[in-house]
C-alpha cells in the first residue's frame, strides 16, 4: 500500500515526501501520543511532524512492594507498592505500551539503561531500563533519564539490540508519588502528560469517566 505525497521538482530533481499523522501512524503500527514540534510540506498545506513521548519503565523492572519486589509488569491495580518514602500506596492504573520495533521506529523509543551502581550507593542494585522521558530522583531533584546519558554507566540501547517487542509500563497513584525501581527513586505517573498514547487507555476511561489531568 501507498503512503504519503511524493512531489517532485522537475527543475533540480529533488523529491519531496510528505504523510500526514495519519499515514505515517498507520504505516509505523504505532498509536502513539502525537505531540506537535515543526513543520513538514504537505501538499499545498502546512502540518506538524511527529515527536514520540514514552515515559515508563521497561518491563522487567522491579518494583518496591510491601511483600518484597515484584515485575512492574506483574502489578495490577489495587496492589500495594512502596513509595521511597516507606509508605504502602495503592496502584491506581498501569499504562502499558507495546513497541514494536521495526526500521521506522524512531530513536525516541529507546530506553535508556541505568547500569547497577551508576548512581551511587549502589544503586540501582541491578540495570534499569527505563524511557528517556522518565523522572528519576537524584539529589532531590526529578531528572529525566536522558539527561544523565554519560555514554558509560548510563547510555541509550540501541534498538537493534532490543527484541522485534517490547513494553513500557507507568505507574500511577494517586498522588504524584516516588517509588523504588530496582532500588532506584522513580515518579509515577504525572496526570499531567496525559493517558491516550498508552494501548490500555479506554481501560483507565471505563474506570474513572474522564481522563484526569492537572494542566489547566
Amino acid at each position: 500500500m501507498f503512503f504519503g505525497n511524493l512531489s517532485v521538482d522537475l527543475q533540480t530533481g529533488n523529491m519531496n515526501w510528505s504523510f500526514t499523522v495519519a499515514e505515517l501512524q498507520q504505516f509505523a503500527g504505532q498509536n502513539y501520543d502525537v505531540y506537535f514540534v515543526g513543520k513538514y510540506a504537505n501538499q499545498n498545506s502546512d502540518s506538524d511532524l511527529l515527536k514520540l513521548v514514552i515515559t515508563c519503565f521497561l518491563d522487567g523492572t522491579m518494583i518496591a512492594t510491601p511483600a518484597g519486589e515484584t515485575e512492574v509488569e506483574k502489578l495490577a491495580i489495587g496492589d500495594l507498592i512502596t513509595s521511597a518514602d516507606g509508605r504502602s500506596v495503592p496502584v491506581k492504573w498501569i499504562g502499558r505500551k507495546l513497541i514494536t520495533n521495526h526500521v521506522m521506529l524512531s530513536d525516541k523509543a529507546a530506553p535508556v539503561r541505568v547500569a547497577a551502581g551508576a548512581l551511587g550507593g549502589g544503586l540501582p542494585h541491578s540495570d534499569l531500563l527505563l524511557s528517556a522521558d522518565h523522572g528519576l530522583i537524584v539529589a532531590g531533584m526529578v531528572v529525566n533519564a536522558g539527561a544523565l546519558v554519560n555514554g558509560g554507566t548510563i547510555c541509550f540501547v540501541d534498538l537493534a539490540d532490543m527484541p522485534s517487542e517490547f513494553t513500557y509500563y507507568h505507574i500511577e497513584t494517586e498522588a504524584h508519588d516516588e517509588i523504588l525501581a530496582n532500588g532506584l527513586r522513580a515518579e509515577t505517573l504525572v496526570d499531567y502528560i496525559g493517558r491516550k498514547g498508552f494501548d490500555n487507555y479506554a481501560e483507565y476511561l471505563d474506570l474513572y469517566g474522564c481522563d484526569r489531568s492537572s494542566q489547566k
